[in-house]
């Protein structure tokens, strides 16, 4: 039985498509349609105020998904079944809606199964000069608040701040929500309205971790040497934090770092530092415009990007700066959000509440990108990574509030960054506050988890976990960045395989020398290029409810699609660190430590949407060709494959839907079998049919052993016209040919 779409207050509940959501809902909620069934709840006050939270009503037995800010500047996912579990700070909310989640239901049980899970979801918006998040207590109430950040920009009413909506698809939800607020608010851009980066199709590398603020043109120079010598060279770079003319007034020169002041450090000029410029006739480069020019040149850089915070630096500006005048910055003292420091604090964001940070003038925030970025868009320099974005949040008081000084931010930032980098070539970072989110007009690529830490063996399953449910949101916004990884780090093969799957850049932070190419080889193609999937990768539907951290039987499956398959990588994410938290939320033991052997099972059905490149001929079957393994089996769509995997352990399957040409050939490319994401390497594949023979061509990238599923043994093969050798399986019909290494494009025929 259909039922439309609708959400409405009835009884003291919040009902949604006739089931109750909520209940005990106060009589000054207030619930208005918006499009498609959707609809806006709001809440008023008898007095304004700069800061309400409202009671939406009591949340229980339902299994949820929220993405929560953990800290000011990054989101974690968390899984429960009551208001009481749902934290401070929550921007999503998901819902599963099941037959036995429902208090109460207008349908006759009779005409209700299982089969019709359908999902609601909460997103806390911008309402005008306010933005909204969630909140549970203790008392399973679910809580929305309403804040400007300025306390003299006050309200009694938010009737548009939190969006409602239902589907029975998670993902088709959260895509057509977004995509209903595009219209509703006018404020961002859905990703599929914004122009997308080429950096995100070639190999980079990052100098952070490398040698972090200690970075240098001879450094540079002698990682970019290293990939090189090793015949696997980035075609793009970020110079990250430690290139700009910056002071730390409270260090003095020669004394030892007083801890924080790190943070409050702020820029003096928009050109390089000294390192970046000639001081004799032994220097690596006379200045930075000559410096790009020759690692351009010398090793096929296509993309330099740079780094800079969003205000100038961590610490904004320096206001005694001849250079900074202009833009007539002032000292302000950050104020953070009751939600922020309900969570955990931040020792940044602490240093700067006590130093202050150099804020630019609103009005002339553009004036000061448009220099810098002009600077160094004269200089050679492709594009750049916007960072500690949140950090503007927190300047609101006396500029109108946080959502309007955000907005100014962003709208100056993406005016500059079309005007001097045409491809708009920007990377943020640091950005996971609704504010941001939804400001986003142009900006496509977004960090979207805490950074890749090497030194932090416990960080390892979390990254890959946050950046996998972050991107459920995320992903509808800008292209989520999965950060830098190391390719020699213990656990750089697991860092890798999530990467492969991240429909996102791939790029390594390694130091010059220490490298792993047999781990980058399966993610980069000769001519320096990758296999990106087409979506961002996001868990599948039956891990949105669970906890692949911490619950110990749980394992993460990610899924995507390439042009012609699909792709689902399975991650044992257990037993190797815990949620920040979670222990005090919950007081649960600690998860063992070590290896911890974990089964679970994989399905074509697994993979979203994979009827849509499977095309309207299709009876299901599919070719599934496990990466580690190298098995090649053969299962109908909802067949299953079980899988066991150790901690920090992953799987790799290339779904391929079995295609019937003539009278009875069956066949499906596999792709690039040495490669992470197979699939990626077909392009298309087509059938020529006369009749003495089939032929079947394959458009495929790269070089390796290219498979494919037959279930019948070719005549022979031709690559780019040339007769090749070829094996094959009959026991599972693993057809496979040797390409040469190269990026091209090759044209593949096997002939029966």
């Amino acid at each position: 039985m259909t039922i439309k779409p609708t959400t409405v207050i009835k009884d003291g509940c919040l009902m949604v498509r006739g089931k109750v959501v909520l209940t005990r809902v106060p009589q000054n909620i207030l619930v208005s349609p918006a499009s498609n069934g959707s609809a806006f709840c709001g809440a008023t006050s008898p007095s304004p105020s700069s800061r309400h939270v409202f009671s939406l009503g009591v949340l229980e037995k339902y299994r949820f998904l929220c993405l929560f800010r953990v800290k000011i500047w990054w989101m974690i996912p968390r899984v429960g079944k009551s208001g009481s579990e749902i934290p401070m700070e929550t921007q999503m909310l998901l819902l599963e809606a099941t037959e036995e989640s429902a208090l109460n239901d207008e349908v006759n049980s009779s005409e209700t199964s299982t089969d019709n899970t359908f999902y609601i979801l909460f997103l806390p918006v911008l309402d005008g000069l306010f933005r909204s998040s969630l909140q549970g207590t203790s008392a399973n109430e679910l809580h929305f608040c309403v804040e400007s950040g300025d306390a003299n920009v006050q309200t009694s009413q938010a009737l548009e701040a939190v969006f409602v909506n239902s589907g029975e698809n998670p993902f088709e939800l959260i895509k057509n929500s977004v995509k209903t607020l595009e219209q509703h608010k006018g404020t961002f851009c859905h990703i599929e309205n914004k122009k997308i980066p080429a950096h995100l199709d070639w190999f980079g590398w990052c100098t952070w971790d490398a040698f972090y603020t200690q970075v240098n043109p001879q450094g540079i120079k002698e990682g970019l040497q290293s990939f090189l010598e090793g015949g696997c060279s980035p075609k793009f770079l970020i110079i990250d934090d430690g290139w700009q003319d910056t002071v730390n007034e409270f260090c003095k020169e020669g004394e030892p770092l007083i801890k924080g002041t790190q943070f409050a450090t702020r820029l003096a000029d928009i050109k390089e530092n000294r390192k970046f410029k000639s001081s004799g006739p032994d220097e690596d480069c006379t200045n930075l415009h000559e410096f790009i020019d020759t690692i351009k040149e010398k090793y096929g850089l296509k993309f330099v990007y740079v780094w800079h915070a969003l205000a100038g630096y961590w610490g904004g500006v320096l206001p005694s700066s001849d250079s900074m005048k202009k833009y007539n910055p002032k000292l302000v003292y950050p104020i953070q959000s009751p939600g922020n420091v309900g969570n955990m604090r931040d020792i940044a964001m602490d240093s700067l509440e006590k130093y202050g940070v150099g804020v630019i003038d609103p009005s002339k925030i553009f004036d000061f990108y448009n220099d810098l970025h002009s600077y160094l868009a004269s200089n050679g320099v492709d594009g750049v990574k916007v960072d500690v974005q949140n950090l503007i949040e927190t300047l609101g008081s006396g500029c109108g509030g946080r959502v309007m000084l955000t907005r100014q931010y962003q709208e100056a930032l993406e005016k500059s960054i079309s005007r001097n980098f045409k491809e708009n070539n920007l990377i943020c970072c640091m950005s996971h506050n609704s504010d941001s989110i939804y400001s986003s007009k142009r900006s496509a690529i977004a960090r979207a988890s805490e950074d890749f830490m090497p030194r932090e063996p416990t960080f390892q399953t979390l990254h890959i976990a946050s950046v996998a449910f972050n991107s459920f949101l995320l992903g509808e916004i800008v292209v989520p960045d999965w950060d830098m990884f190391h390719s020699k780090h213990e656990t750089a093969d697991f860092h890798g395989a999530a990467r492969a799957l991240g429909g996102c850049a791939v790029y390594v932070s390694d130091k010059p020398g220490i490298h792993d190419f047999k781990i980058l080889k399966k993610l980069v193609l000769p001519d320096g290029s990758i296999l990106r999937a087409r979506h961002a990768g996001r868990p599948t539907r039956d891990c949105l409810f669970e906890d692949p951290v911490m619950d110990a039987k749980s394992l993460l499956k990610i899924w995507n699609l390439n042009k012609l398959t699909g792709v689902i990588g399975v991650f044992n994410c257990q037993g190797a660190g815990s949620w920040p938290m979670k222990q005090e939320a919950e007081e649960i033991p600690a998860a063992p430590s070590g290896p911890s052997s974990l089964s679970g099972h994989v399905s074509p059905i697994d993979v979203e949407f994979l009827d849509d490149i499977a095309g309207e001929d299709w009876n299901g079957d599919c070719a599934v060709y496990a990466f580690n393994s190298g098995s090649l089996s053969m299962l109908p769509k909802k067949g299953i494959l079980e899988v066991s995997l150790t901690t920090l352990k992953y799987e790799i399957y290339t779904i391929s839907p079995i295609k019937v040409f003539g009278q009875n050939l069956q066949f499906s490319p596999i792709g690039l079998l040495d490669m992470y994401n197979s699939g990626g390497a077909v392009e298309a594949v087509n059938c020529i049919i006369d009749v003495s023979s089939c032929t079947i061509k394959v458009d495929g990238r790269g070089g390796g052993r290219f498979g494919a599923y037959s279930n019948t043994k070719p005549t022979f093969c031709r690559v780019d016209m040339k007769e090749e050798e070829f094996t094959y399986n009959d026991k599972n019909g693993l057809l496979t040919v040797k390409l040469e290494c190269t990026g091209s494009l090759r044209e593949i025929e096997f002939i029966y």
